[in-house]
Formats: structure tokens, C-alpha cells, sequence
């Protein structure tokens, strides 16, 4: 396995495997907020959660679609702890998207002893809205380097999506 298929197997595992992601938002005057969602993946590159589109992130995102993300393990020792950090676009998707989206974090939920999710828990004008975000760049820190410093990955296609197609 080469340095770079380490490191995309490092960070699919970390994203397969947290519950929780970081958003890093800004407001229309850029002052920034970080906060903690629990999300669902699909295929690397979307990332799903519910907030109530009165909380701080997402009003910013309102404001400011750009976000930063960053999904880490925080139950390892010190000086082992990894974590993928991510360039994203985030928006709430509508219409077809939005029942997809809803499909994809209902699965994870339910896998994770919740429930699923409708658009009936959206509407009308419910207390939660669903987020997608939409990353256009991956990085993990690289062992190999100084510690500050990060690696771009290109995570692909993810093997899971890959089965569902063949099928």
C-alpha cells in the first residue's frame, strides 16, 4: 500500500466511523463559529445533518455558504489523534435532493439506533432543516511531515456507492 492509499484508507475510516463532524462558519461580517452536528456520509463528498435553521451555523451559512469541516476521533491519547479536514460548500437541498438526503441520514440514523427522518419532520417550516455539504477538498496530516502539517487527499469514489451501482 503506497503513503497516499494509507492515508485515503485513514481518512475513509475516520469519516466511516465518528458520529460527529466540526462546522467552521462565518457571518455576513465573517466573525466565525465552530459547532459540533452529527452527520451522514455519502461517498466522501456529501456530508448530511439536521439543525434548526435558527442556530448560529446555520443562519451563517445562510449568510455565507463556505464552511470548513473537520471529523476527528477526540477519544485517542494525546500526540495519536488524527482527523480529516475538509473544504465544503453547504446549502439545504430541495425536491428530489432533499428526499435523497433524507433517505441517506435516515439510514445512518437508524443504524445507529435513531429513527428516520421525513419531510413531514421538515414541514411545514418545522423546527429542523436538512443540510448538505458538499466538500471539495480532503486533507489528513501526514505522519511523514511536520506535525502542522496537512496532506490533500483525493478520497474517489466510494467503494460502498460502488456495489449499489453494480447491482
Amino acid at each position: 500500500m503506497t503513503d497516499d492509499e494509507e492515508l485515503v484508507a485513514i481518512a475513509r475510516t475516520i469519516v466511516d466511523t465518528n458520529d460527529y463532524m466540526t462546522l467552521g462558519t462565518a457571518d455576513a461580517d465573517g466573525h466565525p463559529w465552530v459547532s459540533p452536528v452529527w452527520y451522514a456520509p455519502e461517498a466522501y463528498r456529501e456530508l448530511f445533518w439536521l439543525s434548526s435553521p435558527e442556530a448560529r451555523h446555520s443562519r451563517n451559512l445562510a449568510a455565507r455558504p463556505e464552511l470548513s469541516i473537520v471529523i476527528f476521533d477526540s477519544q485517542v491519547r494525546m500526540g495519536e489523534g488524527q482527523a480529516v479536514y475538509m473544504s465544503a460548500v453547504a446549502a439545504a437541498p430541495e425536491g428530489a435532493d432533499r428526499q435523497r438526503g433524507l433517505e441517506i441520514f435516515s439510514r445512518r440514523s437508524l443504524a445507529h439506533g435513531g429513527r428516520a427522518f421525513t419531510v413531514g419532520d421538515l414541514e411545514p417550516a418545522g423546527l429542523l432543516r436538512l443540510y448538505r455539504a458538499t466538500a471539495s477538498e480532503h486533507w489528513v496530516l501526514d505522519p511523514d511531515l511536520r506535525p502542522d502539517q496537512r496532506r490533500a487527499l483525493d478520497l474517489g469514489q466510494d467503494p460502498r456507492a460502488t456495489k449499489e451501482e453494480a447491482r
